[in-house]
């Protein structure tokens, strides 16, 4: 068993608060309307995953989601892979974004690094998505089509995304920091019919021109018909240079009504990439049903996000929190939008931002506010931040310090909700609720309609003590598929083979005695820097190619909140040296061809990088070595071609455990 050494509770809800809290209302309709007399958050959980057609379908009915036909039944097939949900309705996540249009507030407020500003309104919205629609139907784009955007965090993003789903096309969304490689290795595979892109970004206060990057990878994607030019930084710039180009003003040059398309409940909404250890990117693809339903639960009954609330997450639109900050507007809130770099000209930007917009729930990545501890930032002493009584965390493990520090210099009555869960779901597994407590080091809850439980190896269900995390029985927003599965193998390789018919999510899960749960970090080989994964593979690729190296093995060590460390070990030619002007060239490709996240902190020569017998890289056996596990538990060499090589690993983990103090 785990010591639990995170007792305490650092915040309470006042019954204030807990009476106003919209899961509290929903509690409440569920005796009144329904029956079901539920004690506490708790039982309500254990009820939502005891009845999951009867959690689901309260869900629909309490939000009145337009779903329209047969509500029944509400979960035709239970398997997983492949569960079927509300099989006999058709419905749009659009439809339910502009219920909540009104001429009260706006829809998106913005700002950027410049101090460039813009604000939304819903009939300006409505009208710009309408146009844009009508301009992807006169392209011949319809249902299952996909369009794909090379976008920044911008109102346009939202528009665009809004257009493409409206008409049943598929939406993809990569960042323009990305490189040629990540992006075309994503796009690639689902065969774009269209490309909205812009010419550049701006980032620590520069103007980054990506023309020619934009150029290289429009030659990548050949089943391009159209693209659309959204210029940034150069307004003259000519999109007539690209194939099919024109300009974003052209394409919503055109004014007409916005026409939703009903669609199918398993519709595909759009595809975002989770990577693993080998191959491309996986495009998982989502669900326009399971994604509203899934969204809804998270902003209105987990986060507590009502109509008129202000809401800012702060993301790169190559995370899927981008998507999640598009889904305040399911709910009636305001989306508030900041694009630039957090730490430029300093840590207090941000906060900076929270009081100029006024916010009522600010998100952030948990290294964003790990860094600003060590930066010295005093929240409350740079920004107005009376109306601010959330604050959110995912990406990686909020450290014990991290919790101290916001309630010591942001806000002693904020609300502090972790939450952890993944691009593969585009949900959350854990997360909290604004009616109780929040205890140091651990997220307060399991989400409704989520099974999770840690799992040893055995497949036996851990109680206070660190497993697997599982999610044992489907959820609406577990992937339709992944694009180009023959078979779903690879879906099924991804989640289901090490407990079939059982979700397993990668990560270190601990269930508290309190219904709580701590993450432990990445229990996979998947590379997750600041909430933003890449596969192992791509890295390789890239390292790889350089004429110096040979071989290389990259991981990423996060344990328990501490700082994400990632060493990229290396086997050189012979005659080759590992200089600083090696590892500038190593970093430096990473950098152009994935993205600055995924630079290594060290680039660290080694003499081989030890393999299966089947050839793969041992890249859990390593990691595990560098958590302070031992060798003989980690690796076994009757299954390796090379056992010798480990023995250089299991003396660099010595090594380094006895100089580093906070290595694990």
């Amino acid at each position: 068993m785990v010591a639990d050494t995170q007792l305490e509770a650092i915040w309470r809800p006042d019954a204030e608060r807990i009476q106003a809290a919209r899961i509290t209302r929903f509690i409440a309709w569920l005796k009144d309307r329904k029956g079901v007399s539920l004690a506490d958050y708790h039982a309500l959980w254990r009820w939502s995953v005891d009845d999951l057609e009867g959690f689901w379908s309260s869900l629909v009915e309490y939000f009145d989601l337009p779903l329209d036909g047969e509500r029944t039944p509400v979960l035709a097939d239970r398997s997983m892979p492949g569960a079927r949900w509300f099989q006999n309705t058709r419905t749009n996540y659009v439809r339910q974004i502009f219920r909540n249009a009104t001429a009260e507030r706006p829809a998106i407020v913005f700002r950027n690094e410049a101090d460039e500003r813009d604000e939304v309104s819903w009939a300006r919205l409505e009208g710009e998505v309408g146009a844009l629609a009508a301009w992807l139907r006169r392209q011949g784009v319809g249902p299952g089509d996909r369009v794909v955007a090379w976008l920044p965090n911008i109102p346009q993003t939202v528009t665009a995304f809004l257009a493409v789903a409206s008409v049943g096309a598929v939406w993809s969304l990569c960042s323009p920091e990305m490189g040629v490689a990540a992006v075309a290795d994503r796009f690639r595979q689902i065969e774009p019919k269209i490309l909205i892109a812009v010419d550049g970004y701006r980032w620590s206060g520069k103007a980054h021109d990506r023309r020619d990057v934009l150029a290289e990878m429009v030659g990548q994607l050949p089943t391009l018909e159209r693209v659309v030019l959204l210029p940034q930084l150069d307004r003259t710039a000519d999109p007539g240079a690209l194939p099919g180009g024109l300009s974003w003003g052209e394409a919503l040059r055109e004014p007409a009504p916005l026409q939703i398309d009903a669609l199918p409940f398993d519709h595909p909404l759009w595809v975002v990439y989770s990577s693993g250890t080998t191959g491309l990117p996986k495009p998982i693809v989502h669900g326009h049903g399971g994604i509203l339903v899934e969204h809804v639960k998270t902003m209105a009954l987990h986060n507590d996000v009502a109509a008129g609330d202000r809401f800012h997450w702060y993301s790169t639109t190559g995370w899927v929190m981008w998507n999640l900050n598009v889904a305040a507007l399911l709910v009636g809130g305001v989306m508030c939008v900041y694009d630039g770099n957090p730490a430029w000209p300093d840590y207090s930007t941000l906060w900076r931002f929270c009081g100029a917009m006024d916010l009522d729930f600010f998100g952030a990545g948990a290294a964003f506010f790990a860094m600003c501890e060590k930066h010295g930032v005093e929240p409350r002493s740079v920004a107005a931040l009376g109306r601010l009584r959330t604050i959110g965390s995912t990406g990686s493990p909020l450290s014990p310090e991290s919790y101290r520090w916001i309630y010591d210099r942001v806000r002693r009555d904020v609300w502090l909700t972790p939450m952890s869960g993944g691009t593969d779901f585009a949900g959350a597994f854990v997360g909290g609720v604004p009616t109780l407590p929040v205890v140091v080091g651990e997220m307060q809850v399991r989400c409704l309609g989520a099974n999770v439980q840690a799992w040893d190896d055995d497949g036996r269900p851990l109680e206070d003590e660190v497993g697997e995390l599982v999610c044992t029985q489907p959820i609406p927003s577990m992937p339709l598929y992944l694009w180009n599965d023959p078979g779903r193998k690879r879906l099924h390789d991804s989640y289901f083979d090490v407990y079939p018919g059982v979700w397993r999510h990668g990560d270190w899960l601990r269930i508290t005695p309190r219904g709580g749960a701590v993450i432990y970090g990445r229990s996979d080989a998947t590379i997750n820097r600041h909430g933003v994964r890449m596969g192992t593979s791509e890295i390789y690729a890239v390292v790889e190619a350089l004429p110096e190296v040979m071989d290389s093995l990259v991981v990423d060590l996060e344990f328990l909140g501490r700082e994400s460390w990632m060493p990229l070990f290396v086997v050189l030619r012979p005659g080759c040296t590992l200089d600083a002007a090696l590892v500038g060239r190593i970093t430096a490709a990473i950098r152009h061809a994935l993205s600055a996240r995924h630079v290594p902190n060290d680039v660290i020569l080694a003499p081989e990088i030890p393999r299966t017998l089947t050839g793969k890289k041992l890249e859990v056996p390593v990691k595990k070595l560098l958590l302070g596990q031992p060798a003989d538990k980690v690796a076994n060499r009757d299954a390796m071609a090379n056992p010798v090589s480990i023995d250089w690993f299991v003396d660099f983990a010595r090594r380094r455990a006895s100089t580093d103090p906070a290595s694990p």
